[in-house]
């Protein structure tokens, strides 16, 4: 394939669309098992599972940045909803929608990225679509999935089994990927070396799965609006009131930084490797330190509590010892970064 850019040629269906597909898609996610030159694709999956499913879309900007690009983004993104689930994700779907002039180059290097991540999760992408739209109509490049993966059957989690006294924990610090993102714009005269926290968490969940079993309530990838967003959803959800001890959580210098110059809340940023877990106040120091024995829960950590309070809020003790409320998020705090 001689061309440097994606023309509308590319997605009629024709020569070039083959070609596109083939020299960069196919060359880079192909799986002897799986292709077939059929509309769908037989998955085997195990008896004794539950079958989990999810789906997700990645309009990130700018495509690329340190720490990752929207192809891993995509990949993390999906096997993460299916790993806090407590399943253990197994084939993934691709949509891309490529915009009209994007760099064959560019998109090349988002796929090898794409099909890295996915080995290194142990996943498969068994079926994809590819569509061009005009020049103006999308960002470069958007991403569409779906994942299925498999959870043993019995494993209960879910927001509904969360109780007062129970601790909250985190995998790590919070704020990375949305700090990073912001830094690779280079808007507000800011520049920076910060990567993204991007990364499967599959190691975490299984980690919580074996050590704290029955005593593991919830998991949650604290995405889009935080580790703060999980939070009220668990205040809605149960009518408990969350409580975060500040000095306890744990956040990078320089996200603290960018937020303090810009006014940003970290604990409202996303992250695209971490795992909030809510257990049982008796596993918890235990919980910790299994995720502190690993390279990707190292900084891991005990953030709060679920509290039985007159109201379902989120509040926050301060390292001065005051308290305050944590109001749920009603603007984007960024411009769209996952």
């Amino acid at each position: 394939m001689e061309d440097t850019h994606v023309s509308l040629a590319h997605g009629n269906g024709g020569r070039f669309m083959r070609e596109l597909i083939t020299e960069v898609f196919k060359r880079h996610l192909a799986n002897p098992t799986l292709d077939t030159d059929a509309d769908a694709v037989a998955l085997a999956l195990a008896p004794g599972f539950d079958i989990m499913f999810t789906t997700d879309s990645f309009t990130v900007q700018p495509l690329e940045f340190p720490g990752g690009n929207i192809g891993s983004l995509a990949v993390h993104g999906t096997v993460n909803d299916l790993a806090v689930s407590g399943a253990t994700p197994s084939y993934l779907s691709l949509n891309a929608i490529i915009e009209e002039g994007l760099e064959i180059a560019t998109l090349e290097r988002i796929v090898i990225s794409l099909a890295d991540a996915a080995r290194d999760a142990g996943v498969v992408i068994a079926a994809g679509d590819t569509k061009v739209v005009r020049r103006g109509e999308a960002a470069g490049l958007y991403l569409a999935t779906a994942g299925v993966g498999l959870r043993q059957s019995g494993c209960l989690l879910g927001m509904k089994r969360i109780q007062a006294g129970d601790h909250v924990l985190v995998s790590g610090p919070v704020g990375d990927h949305g700090t990073a993102v912001l830094l690779a714009r280079e808007e507000f005269g800011l520049r920076g070396d910060l990567a993204s926290d991007s990364a499967c968490v599959l190691p975490i969940t299984s980690c919580l799965l074996q050590h704290a079993g029955a005593d593991l309530h919830f998991m949650r990838d604290p995405t889009r609006g935080g580790v703060a967003t999980v939070c009220h959803e668990i205040a809605h959800a149960t009518g408990f009131g969350v409580r975060l001890a500040e000095p306890s959580i744990p956040i990078r210098e320089p996200v603290r930084s960018v937020c303090e110059m810009l006014g940003y809340d970290p604990l409202f940023l996303a992250c695209e490797g971490r795992v909030v877990a809510v257990v049982a106040e008796h596993v918890a120091a235990s919980a910790l330190a299994a995720m502190r024995a690993l390279p990707l829960g190292k900084d891991a950590a005990d953030i709060g509590s679920i509290v039985a309070a007159p109201h379902a809020r989120v509040t926050l003790r301060t390292a001065i010892g005051g308290e305050r409320v944590l109001e749920e998020l009603e603007d984007d705090p960024l411009p769209r970064i996952c």
